[in-house]
């Protein structure tokens, strides 16, 4: 999804489920319009005793100046996991069927 009015904040989003949880990676604008930011927000639905539910999210922003840094230490660590925990390959989630869909985020 990509916004064509760059006077809101936010100007592309894509979200990205992954079992019980979806990340959303969120470009977004300051104020004034002259610079740009990440921020990645992972959302996990809880359900309450009475059958309600609410969203946990944690966010964390990411600046311009450290997306090289950030990239690398991921690759890094992504590199590790893959190649000392699980003989080369990251098994996949099998889906969850109680899982909820994009509609109901």
């Amino acid at each position: 999804m990509v916004r064509d009015d760059y006077n809101s904040e936010d100007v592309y989003s894509k979200p990205v489920r992954a079992g019980k949880r979806t990340y959303f990676f969120d470009v977004k604008s300051t104020k004034g319009n002259n610079d740009f930011f990440l921020t990645i927000t992972e959302s996990k639905r809880r359900n309450n005793p009475d059958g309600s539910f609410t969203y946990d999210k944690h966010k964390i922003f990411l600046y311009k100046e450290d997306f090289e840094k950030f990239r690398e230490g991921l690759d890094e660590v992504i590199t590790y996991i893959k190649d000392n925990c699980f003989g080369g390959t990251i098994p996949q989630r099998e889906p969850d069927e109680r899982s909820v869909e994009f509609e109901d985020l």
